[in-house]
């Protein structure tokens, strides 16, 4: 049995729901979709407190499971205006788990700014928030720790949450107490700072209890040992994520200069810099390190602690998404560069990859060169100030372009497209075009994928199983880098959670899983009014050739829709 938790933030009630079977399973990303569309959130205003704000951990999240820690935060998008689940690593959903709460709803909102306090005792409290308003995140996690402990896993609403600037996403605790694990897109920590909560405290206890223990740890054992000698997961592990930059500059599909090359350096020619091997070397060399876990018992290891040339720690963690949207899409060439400006984006508590495609699109405008560092510096100041521009800009890609008057704004459904250039990279651009959760590379990402030569009925089957595989993962509290083992151990992960939580269901109950969520996600969109119109890519793709390869997009929405939600409702 699990709790879920009902907090109405108005008169600071709780009310506790117990949970049983399939009910804890169905987690994640399918359970903030289907309690947004019983709570009928779909037609609410998302700044008003009649917004839930949902957080949901996995079946299971408090164990040493390698990738099982992911915690999913989700809400109706003030950026998008859809249905936003969110999720982030970190120890958040650990806490959870070791509470045996798979999660909690945040309604209505508070009087006055509060943290709430959850603790392994059972009681819920609703604490003064003053001594950590307009603090940032470092200041405001060691102030709470220094109250609270270190046995306790911290979600914290940033400055700019707290002026709700829809580029802010919720914090999390790592591994070592850093607030720097996020739950970034959509806005979710606008919706965080609309209902006056500045932080959540959690404690730490122990492992929840199974009905079968012994199963539960015979499959962490096994699915580690799987993962400890997957090549693709050790290979992610090596480099962490910053190893995508070399593939996707090399295939021409990197985002440069606001989408306007695929390729920042000619690799043949020259060191790519913002690249995972050359991150890596030159991290290793100063001390850094170059490996290490977001999350507890993760064997991946993809993240990584990036120090300076004197050893010094500078941001943890360095990863693709940050490195390109905040870095070779605003012309940066150095990681030093990107690795300041991505500790002060933790510090803030903001989406890097809103905030690079803004401040790539501020530069198309003219208001500054490409590479320009003190601009973007500035820009960011401006931002943790609140002043009239950073209000601007922490409204997002899309309101700072129109704006500005900027034809070429990289967009879909008003959120930022994620690092990959889609007129190359075309399984994930298929899927950050038609998803409901707007231009998201995590729905369905296949960056390493073969285009050439293949129809649209072709890639978007691609691109629809990928996307089935990936709502499953987030419904089940995994980490998708984990998909080579996951995927291919469906029966193993069955049997173990059938015997965990006294179930019995079925070899295809993971599959199902991700399509009923993908379906329900889209029923949400409807009801909040998208069409397919909010499907489209912004024109510039189609009519602009990209440097070097030449190519541009040739896969429409209609054509993908037709196939992916046939397939999808006929299973």
């Amino acid at each position: 049995m699990r709790k879920y938790l009902h907090i109405n933030l108005s008169d600071h009630s709780v009310k506790s729901e117990t949970l049983e079977g399939e009910a804890i399973i169905k987690a994640g990303r399918n359970f903030i979709v289907r309690s947004l569309l019983d709570a009928g959130a779909a037609t609410v205003d998302p700044m008003s407190p009649d917004n839930p704000l949902i957080f949901s951990a996995g079946p299971f999240a408090g164990t040493n499971f390698s990738n099982a820690n992911r915690i999913s935060v989700g809400c109706k998008s003030p950026l998008t205006g859809g249905i936003k689940e969110s999720n982030g690593g970190g120890t958040f959903a650990f806490a959870l788990g070791q509470l045996e709460i798979a999660g909690f709803t945040l309604l209505g909102a508070c009087e006055d700014w509060t943290v709430i306090r959850i603790t392994k005792s059972g009681d819920i409290t609703f604490e003064d928030a003053t001594p950590y308003l307009g603090k940032a995140n470092f200041e405001a996690a060691r102030l709470l720790h220094e109250k609270y402990g270190d046995k306790v896993s911290l979600a914290l609403c940033g400055p700019v949450g707290e002026y709700q600037g829809l580029i802010s996403g919720i914090a999390f605790s790592d591994n070592e107490n850093r607030p720097v694990r996020l739950s970034a897109r959509g806005g979710v920590g606008a919706v965080m700072g609309m209902k006056k909560v500045k932080a959540i405290v959690c404690d730490k206890n122990k492992m929840p209890t199974f009905v079968d223990r012994k199963k539960v740890m015979t499959l962490v054992r096994e699915y580690g040992a799987k993962i400890s000698a997957d090549p693709a997961a050790q290979a992610m592990g090596r480099n962490g994520t910053a190893q995508v930059s070399d593939l996707t500059n090399h295939l021409g599909g990197l985002p440069v200069n606001n989408f306007s090359s695929g390729q920042q350096v000619d690799t043949a020619k020259e060191v790519h810099k913002m690249g995972g091997d050359y991150i890596r070397e030159l991290n290793k060399a100063r001390g850094g390190e170059t490996t290490h876990a977001c999350m507890p018992g993760c064997l991946i290891k993809c993240s990584n602690i990036y120090v300076d040339e004197n050893g010094k720690e500078l941001v943890s963690p360095m990863e693709y998404e940050t490195i390109c949207l905040l870095g070779t899409n605003v012309g940066i060439r150095e990681p030093d560069d990107m690795a300041r400006l991505n500790q002060t984006a933790n510090d803030l508590g903001v989406d890097t990859i809103e905030l690079g495609a803004t401040l790539g699109v501020l530069m198309e405008a003219g208001e500054a060169e490409f590479g320009d560092v003190p601009f973007m510096v500035a820009a960011l100041e401006d931002i943790r100030n609140g002043t009239e521009r950073g209000r601007l800009l922490a409204q997002g890609t899309h309101r700072v372009g129109e704006h500005f008057g900027v034809k070429r704004v990289p967009v879909i459904k008003k959120q930022a497209l994620s690092a990959y250039d889609p007129r190359v990279i075309e399984v994930t651009g298929i899927s950050m075009m038609v998803s409901a959760q707007g231009a998201d590379h995590t729905t369905g990402n296949l960056p390493g994928a073969v285009c050439v030569g293949k129809t649209t009925e072709e890639l978007a089957a691609m691109s629809l199983e990928v996307q089935i595989n990936s709502a499953a993962a987030d419904s089940l509290g995994l980490c998708v880098f984990g998909r080579s083992v996951t995927n291919t151990n469906h029966k193993e992960i069955l049997d173990a959670i059938n015997a965990a939580f006294d179930v019995d269901l079925d070899a295809d109950f993971i599959n199902e899983l991700g399509r009923e969520t993908l379906l329900l996600e889209i029923e949400f969109n409807e009801k909040a009014g998208f069409t397919e119109a909010d499907d489209v890519m912004p024109q510039f793709f189609y009519d602009e050739e990209l440097p070097p390869t030449g190519k541009k997009a040739r896969h429409y929405a209609a054509a993908v829709n037709k196939f992916q939600r046939q397939a999808l409702r006929e299973g």
